[in-house]
C-alpha cells in the first residue's frame, strides 16, 4: 500500500526578520454600535504617549476622562482622527467606553480575557 501524501517543503526564502515587520499594523474587526469597525493595536510609542497624557491631564478637569478616551480611540481607529470633540460627544458614552476598553485589551493593557 502506497500513500500519495505530499509534504510541502518550507523555503528559507519565506522567512521574515523582525526588521521586515517594523511599522506593520496589527488589526481586527470589533463591533461598535451594531456595526463593525477595524481597530489597530497601539504601538509602544502610542502607549508611552498615552501614559504621558494621563500624567499631564488635570484630574479635576471635567474633560479628563474624555480626553483620554478620545486619544485611545483616535490612535487605534484612523478614521476617527478627523472627528471633532462635538462628533465624539454625540456617541453614547457606554459605546465609546466599550470600544476604548476593547482597544486597550487588544493592545495588551487593561483587563485580559480568559
Amino acid at each position: 500500500m502506497t500513500s500519495n501524501i505530499k509534504i510541502q517543503k518550507v523555503s528559507k526564502g519565506n522567512k521574515m526578520s523582525l526588521k521586515d515587520l517594523v511599522g506593520k499594523k496589527v488589526s481586527k474587526e470589533v463591533k461598535f454600535m451594531d456595526s463593525k469597525v477595524t481597530i489597530y493595536k497601539l504601538t509602544v510609542d502610542e502607549v508611552m504617549d498615552l501614559q504621558s497624557q494621563i500624567k499631564s491631564v488635570d484630574e479635576d478637569s471635567e474633560d479628563c476622562g474624555f480626553e483620554i478616551l478620545k486619544y485611545v480611540i483616535q490612535q487605534a481607529l484612523p478614521e476617527a482622527s478627523d472627528l471633532s470633540d462635538e462628533d465624539l460627544r454625540s456617541f453614547p458614552i457606554d459605546e465609546l467606553s466599550k470600544l476604548s476598553a476593547e482597544i486597550m485589551k487588544y493592545s495588551g493593557m487593561g483587563e485580559q480575557g480568559k
